[in-house]
C-alpha cells in the first residue's frame, strides 16, 4: 500500500485539533483569561532529548484554530533528527492564545515524535537489507492517520489503513470461509482491484495461498529456517510479510531471510513521548 504524505491529510489535520481542542478548551480557558487580552508573548518549544521530529502542520493548525495571530517559526522539518536542548521553533503572538494553545500543540509533537522516532529505531536495525518495515492498525484511536504519517517520517512503511483499504484474511476469516482458497476467492468476487493478504502459519498453507492466488501473504510466527524456505517456494510470485513473535533482538535476522515485508505493531502502540518543553517570555504591557 502506497505511504500517506502530509497533502493528503490536510482534512484530517483540521479534524484532529478540532477534537483535541474540544476536549481540552471546551467552551473557554478560564484560565488565560487571567492575562489581559492586549498582552504579548514570545517563546520557543524545546527538545530534552534526542528524537526525529514530527508534526508540524498538527501545531500550525493548533495555532491557527486557537487564534491565528501566532507566528510560528520552524527550525526544523518533518523528519529531521533531533538533539537534546535543540530548538525546535520561535513563536510569538498573543499571550492567552499561546497559553491556551500550549499542551495541544506539545501533545501532538511528542506523540508523533516519539513515533518517527521508534520507527527510525527499527528502520536503522534492518539497515542494508531489502526489506520494508510496515506499521499496523494498533494505534491510538482518532489518531491513526497522524501516527501512520509519523511512521514514514521515521523511514518505515504503511500497511493497510483500516479495514476498507485490503483484505487481511486470517485464521477465522479461512474457517468461516471454509478454506483459503474459498477465503481468497471470494475476496477476488467482492472487491476486484482490492489488494488480498492472507495469513499462512505453516509452508503448507503458503502453497494453498500461493495456489490461490494471494498478492501478499503474512508468514505468522514461522522459525527462521522455515521463512527462507517459504521465500525460495514462492519464487517472486507473491510478497511475503513476517510477523508475529518478533522483537529487536530477531528482527534483523528475519529480515535476512528474503521476506519483502516485517509488521510491527509496537511501532504505533508501544511509544514513549518524547520529553519537550515551551518557554515563554510575556512582554512589557504599554
Amino acid at each position: 500500500m502506497p505511504n500517506l504524505t502530509l497533502d493528503s491529510l490536510q482534512s484530517t489535520i483540521v479534524d484532529d485539533v478540532r477534537r483535541a481542542l474540544a476536549e481540552d478548551v471546551g467552551d473557554g480557558d478560564i484560565t488565560a483569561s487571567l492575562i489581559p487580552a492586549e498582552r504579548q508573548a514570545d517563546g520557543r518549544i524545546i527538545t530534552r532529548e534526542a528524537a526525529v521530529f514530527c508534526g508540524r502542520a498538527w501545531a500550525d493548525e493548533v495555532a491557527r484554530q486557537v487564534d491565528p495571530r501566532i507566528s510560528i517559526e520552524w527550525l526544523v522539518n518533518d523528519g529531521d533528527t533531533l538533539l537534546a536542548d535543540q530548538t525546535i521553533c520561535r513563536f510569538n503572538g498573543p499571550a492567552r492564545g499561546l497559553l491556551t494553545a500550549e499542551r495541544s500543540m506539545l501533545n501532538f509533537i511528542q506523540l508523533l515524535s516519539a513515533t518517527a522516532t521508534r520507527s527510525r529505531h527499527f528502520a536503522d536495525l534492518v539497515a542494508g537489507t531489502s526489506v520494508k518495515l510496515l506499521d499496523t492498525r494498533k494505534t491510538i484511536p482518532g489518531l491513526r492517520l497522524a501516527q501512520k504519517y509519523a511512521v514514514t517520517c521515521g523511514g518505515c512503511h504503511n500497511h493497510r489503513i483500516g479495514l476498507y483499504d485490503a483484505f487481511l484474511i486470517k485464521e477465522n476469516h479461512i474457517a468461516a470461509c471454509g478454506g483459503i482458497a474459498q477465503a481468497i476467492s471470494r475476496a477476488h468476487e467482492i472487491a476486484p482491484g482490492k489488494p488480498v493478504e492472507v495469513e499462512v502459519e505453516s509452508l503448507e498453507e503458503l502453497k494453498q495461498a500461493l495456489e490461490a492466488g494471494a498478492d501478499i501473504i503474512m508468514l505468522d510466527e514461522l522459525s527462521d529456517e522455515d521463512m527462507r524456505t517459504a521465500v525460495a517456494l514462492n519464487a517472486g510470485h507473491a510478497k511475503l510479510e513476517a510477523s508475529g513473535g518478533i522483537t529487536e533482538t530477531t528482527l534483523r535476522s528475519v529480515a535476512e531471510t528474503g521476506v519483502d515485508y516485517i509488521s510491527i505493531g509496537s511501532m504505533t502502540k508501544d511509544v514513549k513521548a518524547v520529553d519537550l518543553s515551551m518557554r515563554l517570555r510575556f512582554q512589557a504591557a504599554d
